[in-house]
This record gives C-alpha cells, sequence and structure tokens, in this order.
C-alpha cells in the first residue's frame, strides 16, 4: 500500500473533530420518539415511575453523547440535557398538531396509527424538531446528524436551523428539501419534491437568508421549486405542481405551470 496514502489518512485521524457514531445520535433520538409515540413500540406498559426512569436515561444518553463530542466540552452537558427534556412537552404538543394536520389532510389515512407507525413525513418532522430543540441550544454537529439520518431513511431533508410552525402536513416527501434559513408558518402542506432553496450557493452569503418564507395555510404540490430569501409566499397560496418561482406573490394567490399535453392515438395495423 502506497506510504503516502497511508500517512494521508493517519493525518485525518489526528485532525477529526471527535464526536459519537451517527447511529448512536440517531438510535438515541428515535427511541425518544419511541417513547412519546408508543405506537411505535411493539408492545409497552408504562406506569408513571417507570416512563420517569426511561426519561433519566435518555437525558442521562444525550449527557454521554454531548460529553463525547469534542466541540461539546465546555461543561454544558448537563445543562443542555436539562433544557432539552424541559421543552419536550411544548415538541411533543407540535408534533400533535403535525399529526392532526395529516389525519385531516389525507384521505388515505386511516388512523393516527398507521400514521405514527408508517408516514415517512411525520417521521421526518419529528426528527426535525427534536435537532432544532438542539440547535437553539447550540449543539454542533448533533442536529444535523439526526435530521440526515432521517433524510436517509425517507428522502426528506429538512435542515434544523429551518423555523417551522405548527401543522406541518409533508404528503409522501420524497425529494423534499427545505433549507436552512427557511422560514414556514402554520398549517402548510408540502408535497414530494418539493424545493424551498437558495438562489445562490456562494460561501461568502452563509451568514444571510437565502431561503424562502413561506406563510401560513399555503399548499405547495409536487415538483415545485421556490427559491431565494427574499421570495415571500402570502398566506393561503397555492403552488401547483412543477413551478419554479424567485419572487414574492401575495396572499391568496393560485400559480400554476402551463404545460402543452399533447395525444396522439396509434393507428392499428
Amino acid at each position: 500500500m502506497n506510504t503516502d496514502f497511508l500517512n494521508s489518512i493517519i493525518q485525518r485521524q489526528y485532525q477529526q473533530q471527535v464526536v459519537p457514531s451517527n447511529e448512536m445520535i440517531a438510535n438515541w433520538a428515535q427511541s425518544l420518539l419511541n417513547l412519546i409515540f408508543p405506537e411505535r413500540s411493539a408492545s409497552t406498559n408504562h406506569t408513571q415511575e417507570v416512563l420517569q426512569g426511561v426519561f433519566f436515561e435518555l437525558k442521562e444518553e444525550l449527557q454521554h453523547i454531548l460529553r463525547s463530542t469534542k466541540d461539546c466540552h465546555n461543561n454544558r452537558e448537563k445543562l443542555i440535557a436539562d433544557s432539552f427534556f424541559e421543552v419536550l412537552p411544548e415538541v411533543y404538543r407540535k408534533l400533535n398538531t403535525d399529526l392532526l394536520a395529516i389525519v385531516q389532510g389525507d384521505p388515505a389515512a386511516k388512523s393516527e396509527f398507521e400514521i405514527i407507525r408508517c408516514y415517512p413525513g411525520f417521521f421526518a418532522i419529528a426528527m426535525y424538531r427534536f435537532a432544532h430543540e438542539l440547535y437553539l441550544l447550540d449543539v454542533p454537529h448533533i442536529p444535523r446528524i439526526i435530521t440526515e439520518a432521517a433524510h436517509s431513511l425517507t428522502g426528506i431533508d429538512i435542515h434544523p436551523a429551518a423555523k417551522i410552525g405548527e401543522y406541518l402536513y409533508i404528503d409522501h416527501g420524497t425529494g423534499l428539501v427545505i433549507g436552512e434559513t427557511t422560514i414556514i408558518g402554520n398549517h402548510v402542506k408540502l408535497y414530494q419534491g418539493v424545493t424551498l432553496g437558495a438562489l445562490s450557493v456562494d460561501k461568502n452569503q452563509s451568514n444571510t437568508k437565502r431561503h424562502p418564507t413561506i406563510g401560513n395555510h399555503v399548499i405547495i404540490y409536487s415538483g415545485a421549486t421556490i427559491l431565494g430569501g427574499d421570495t415571500l409566499i402570502g398566506d393561503h397560496s397555492i403552488i401547483g405542481g412543477n413551478v419554479w418561482l424567485t419572487k414574492s406573490i401575495p396572499a391568496g394567490s393560485t400559480v400554476y405551470h402551463q404545460a402543452e399535453v399533447t395525444i396522439k392515438e396509434n393507428k392499428k395495423d
């Protein structure tokens, strides 16, 4: 084996940022989701005392993850873990609004159980909401690892820094992208293939708002692309499939992509 090649790998070992494995972090987040939504578990029969114990174990595990993350070595592990679990009831409340939005919005949804157990949109939203709270607590690396784990499983890419309101409904979701500085209001419906992205990917714009703002009660259908930090989609607007938008639209707008479809009947022999 080439010596320079081996030395370059050894050098990277010395330079790497020490962080627990992606699997450990993702498993912690999924264990938390399984606990607050027992529909995801095969069987549960927890008393309050048992629940308190399991939450304590998950808090301890979060502290261990933080303590094992090099950039978190500032003796804030307990404070961060305590703060996260203090806001967990509010996260749970928001997730129940997301669940209700799917129940009321998807005619194919037969029950809450089906959504909690099966729907990739609900899973991705839950992982985002956990990650977002850790992001707000200035935790490095871990929030992105959580959302990327969800991205790998669902095809739904939500940056943990995005600001998302309540009653979010993601239908199917595959190929959905929500960028870092996106702001989404309440009662928004997003379908598969939607991109809420940036007009430019210049590195010098990393500290600016690059992604759009979506108002309340907005529906964005599959394949639509909305770009730019100054782009505002007004309340109660409908964005049709495959629309490309780089400018703001007022409240109550309907935007659609008009394509011409030609049907030619094949002649039979």
